[in-house]
């Protein structure tokens, strides 16, 4: 009986490793003059990069062609993040000054200007959107308030949210991948870094901000977590050093809730190889992360991680409505998830 049981598990962790060494990722494009940090999935079809240099790039098959495009009027733009919601409609960010935010309705044959702003204290992080007409963008603390725009209206007008969380001195958040901001069954959620690690979320059921520390490497401007993803009953964040991106130590962590509607911390043990910038959730229990030395996943809820593929990426979002993956990064990098 004993050799029977130790017979079971030993064939169950073979094939939990068959299982993760079948996981892929294969790159569709590279070589383009571009960091690519924005990525919005929107079906099995249609999907958007947004990069440096104003470049935006679309894909209506899957991945397989992309239309490339430098937005005219904004060659120097770092367009960071993009959100879109058809193969007509989206929304693009760049970071730095001008705090640009534009907007296309015709598949980016043009680009229309809807917020501007030419104060340098401005440096935009992330953007997300709760619907179609309901979204934000984070930006770096001014006057130890993180800087937090709403719209209302489906990006045609942008306004300052009246009541932004706090930050601590030193603490910002990264504008890695467009994912330390996250809005999530209407409640807006950020993962910031620097002298100070937090998550730091609106409470609907306390009605407050809530600001809990994270158990993962911080104090210095390059560390932190650096990005979040939620599942329908837990919360694993991803960070760690980019400018020690081998550092294994502390790079991810895993919220589960209390009965007071609040949450549990847990670092986790055997994490990512690595330094990632973005973390997606998948399904089930299984999440993606990504970053400068790798792409890693877990299938148990972020308990243990292996590595799938040793190319740097930026980032990884799933569709919207559908099952597509994709990966951006550097040299205009894209690259498809393989199950």
């Amino acid at each position: 009986m004993k050799n029977f049981f130790k017979y079971a598990v030993l064939t169950s962790c073979l094939l939990l490793n068959l299982n993760v060494n079948a996981q892929s990722i294969s790159l569709l494009q590279q070589g383009n003059p571009t960091s690519i940090r924005g990525l919005s999935v929107v079906d099995d079809n249609v999907a958007w990069v947004s990069g440096s240099k104003g470049t935006i790039a679309k894909t209506s098959d899957g991945g397989k062609t992309w239309n490339w495009q430098t937005v005219k009027g904004f060659e120097k733009a770092d367009f960071r993040d993009i959100e879109a919601f058809s193969d007509k409609e989206a929304i693009i960010m760049s970071s730095g000054t001008p705090a640009l935010i534009l907007k296309t309705t015709d598949g980016g044959t043009s680009w229309n200007v809807k917020y501007s702003n030419i104060d340098t204290a401005y440096f935009f992080d992330a953007m997300d959107f709760a619907d179609k007409k309901h979204g934000y963008i984070l930006g770096d603390p001014i006057n130890n308030k993180f800087v937090l725009m709403e719209t209302q209206d489906g990006g045609e007008t942008w306004a300052a949210y009246n009541n932004p969380p706090d930050a601590l001195p030193g603490e910002a958040a990264f504008a890695a991948s467009g994912t330390c901001l996250r809005i999530v069954k209407g409640a807006i959620g950020i993962s910031s870094g620097g002298t100070n690690t937090r998550f730091i979320y609106f409470n609907i059921t306390l009605g407050s901000w809530q600001y809990d520390p994270l158990p993962i490497v911080h104090h210095k401007s390059s560390q932190g977590a650096f990005s979040f993803a939620m599942a329908e009953n837990s919360c694993l964040f991803v960070g760690g050093d980019y400018a020690d991106d081998k550092k294994t130590d502390s790079v991810a962590a895993v919220a589960l809730p209390r009965l007071d509607a609040t949450l549990n911390y847990y670092p986790v043990k055997t994490g990512p190889l690595g330094f990632q910038s973005c973390i997606e959730y998948i399904a089930g229990n299984t999440f993606l992360s990504t970053g400068t030395p790798g792409s890693n996943i877990t299938t148990d809820g972020g308990k243990t991680w292996a590595k799938i593929d040793d190319t740097s990426f930026n980032v990884c979002r799933k569709a919207k409505h559908g099952k597509l993956v994709l990966f951006a990064g550097n040299g205009g990098k894209i690259g498809i998830f393989k199950p």
